[in-house]
């Protein structure tokens, strides 16, 4: 039987929530989650090398488009994915997504500050590296932007708007308090189907490492109410990572 639960909303669940009537059962959750994961690997691996990220992401937006955007208001807010009313069919109120993006980049900023500083430290352990010279790629501003709406958006979207969503949903029962945020197999289970991802779409063993910070990410979808919050503190791992590598000699 499907169940019935109610989630927060918006960039941060500052929106008053909407119930939904019936959660998905979980296998038909995970199905959909599957049949998406092998079109995005076979896509990835067809696509040329300069399309590849953005066919991927366009697949996650069109994939989460048809599961829960298309849906009505209640079916978005539940999802954690109105953006502050962006995504919603009704009229945009400014105050709104501005109160909204003011407090995602808040939650975004504190994580920076405690997660950046003992990353970086362990970035130069591990590639045993010590001069870093703070100097941007010349499309520096192109990568961000791609980061934040070819790869952030699409994943945050799908992986913790939809996949967690529902399956945290429709085992409510099972979820626990972590740090403030009520979590459960939806959590681990959508950090795991997201590094699965990672490494069939580019085969080395390294990219399952993504699943710690997915893990972040879902936290913040659950403690926030929504996905903004983790959209842009998506965007600013890469990005970070980015400046690392560029700063270290490691990437051109």
């Amino acid at each position: 039987m499907p169940r019935s639960a109610s989630f927060g909303s918006g960039l941060t669940g500052t929106a008053p929530p909407l119930s939904v009537p019936q959660w998905p059962e979980p296998r038909w959750t995970l199905a959909a989650a599957a049949v998406v994961t092998v079109v995005v690997t076979v896509a990835s691996h067809l696509a040329p090398d300069q399309y590849a990220n953005t066919i991927v992401g366009g697949l996650f937006l069109a994939a989460t488009w048809w599961l829960v955007l298309r849906r009505d208001v209640a079916a978005v807010r539940a999802h954690g994915m109105a953006l502050g009313g962006l995504t919603e069919p009704v009229a945009l109120d400014v105050r709104r997504i501005f109160r909204e993006s003011l407090a995602a980049s808040g939650w975004c900023l504190l994580l920076m500050l405690i997660i950046f500083p003992p990353f970086w430290y362990g970035y130069s352990v591990w590639w045993n590296v010590d001069s870093f010279d703070f100097v941007l790629p010349d499309d520096m501003a192109n990568r961000a932007m791609g980061q934040l709406l070819v790869i952030a958006l699409p994943e945050e979207l799908f992986f913790r708007g939809y996949l967690q969503s529902a399956l945290d949903g429709a085992w409510a029962k099972r979820r626990f308090r972590l740090l403030g945020a009520q979590v459960g197999l939806g959590w681990l289970l959508g950090a795991a189907i997201f590094a699965v991802g990672h490494l069939l779409t580019v085969p080395n063993p390294a990219r399952l490492a993504v699943f710690a910070p997915a893990l972040l990410f879902g936290w913040l979808r659950a403690r926030t109410g929504g996905v903004g919050a983790g959209i842009l503190f998506h965007a600013c791992c890469n990005i970070f990572s980015t400046l690392l590598a560029h700063g270290y000699g490691l990437s051109g």
